[in-house]
């Protein structure tokens, strides 16, 4: 039984032969209810994430008492990373709540998660990453600073095991919800193409807050790659990759050069570098150009469109 706002009536089933970022729209816009829903998704991740980062400090105090050379738990940040990995299923309840659809097509146009997609775009989007952010950390060394063995191990295993679900959990709140919910604001395809990208982006650039002009330059050209990426593919599986890949492979450079952390997560006006700036934007656009390339001849992939599982 789906449940509806009093009044108003929400499609129950995925409406056919549409793309992805369309399936809210239809004949009312829904304005409101678009923005109800963006505030609970960006709510729901934020409140989460100031129980866990009270949660993580208790922890810490149990597990690290002396505290860690890099001046950065290793706990409270592995807590602060379980809130997005929850916005997946929590996107998916606010999708089924308000507008009736089943959760389960945030994953793609077939409603489910394609392992196939997500492989081969591993296989492409990992090593682009590591050659881009090698050549950051070639161009511009940054500090180092001393990191015990507990940090090195700790960090390790919440880069493995949460970042990769953190990532996905903001895909699927900005480029699966979000994107959908802007892009059924209006009726035209390229019009909702267009604004859903732009909301999406201006989001993911509001929630990264930053101070730094280049650093929401770097996010938004993330967001459209991710976003093009989501579009044509008819899933978020392309575009969490791009982002866990990125996330993933950033930190454990950071680990593996005992970086001096408080450096690298500065986003103050003046700490972004043509040398972090550029080889990351130009592999976030060879991304999105290689999925426009791969679905040149069936376009973007839609409702009814036959995909590889």
């Amino acid at each position: 039984m789906t449940t509806a706002i009093p009044g108003v009536r929400a499609p129950k089933t995925i409406p056919e032969g549409v793309e992805y970022h369309r399936v809210l729209a239809g004949e009312k816009r829904r304005i409101g209810r678009g923005i109800l829903a963006i505030v609970l998704v960006l709510g729901g991740m934020f409140g989460g994430i100031q129980v866990f980062f009270y949660l993580g400090i208790w922890l810490d105090a149990l597990i690290l008492p002396n505290g860690t050379p890099t001046g950065l738990s290793p706990i409270i940040f592995a807590s602060t990373l379980i809130p997005a990995a929850l916005v997946i299923p929590w996107s998916m309840l606010i999708q089924r709540w308000l507008y009736g659809v089943p959760g389960a097509s945030l994953h793609s146009v077939v409603s489910r998660f394609r392992f196939a997609v997500f492989g081969r775009a591993l296989l492409v989007v990992l090593p682009i990453s590591v050659l881009a952010l090698a050549t950051t950390e070639l161009l511009q060394p940054g500090a180092t600073s001393q990191w015990s063995t507990t940090e090195l191990v700790l960090f390790f295993v919440a880069v493995v095991l949460l970042i990769p679900l953190q990532s996905a959990g903001e895909e699927y709140g900005v480029r699966g919800l979000i994107f959908r919910i802007a892009g059924s604001w209006v009726h035209g395809r390229w019009a909702s193409l267009v604004l859903g990208i732009a909301v999406s982006s201006a989001v993911f650039a509001v929630i990264h807050t930053a101070t730094d002009p280049w650093w929401n330059v770097f996010y938004v050209v993330l967001s459209v790659a991710a976003a093009i990426a989501t579009w044509r593919s008819g899933g978020v599986e392309i575009a969490g990759v791009i982002h866990a890949a990125y996330n993933v492979v950033t930190i454990m450079f950071w680990v593996v050069l005992h970086a001096d952390l408080t450096e690298r997560f500065d986003r103050s006006p003046g700490a972004v570098t043509p040398e972090l700036l550029v080889p990351s934007a130009i592999a976030f656009v060879l991304f999105a150009a290689i999925v426009w390339l791969c679905t040149r001849r069936s376009g973007p992939l839609t409702t009814t469109s036959p995909v590889d599982s």
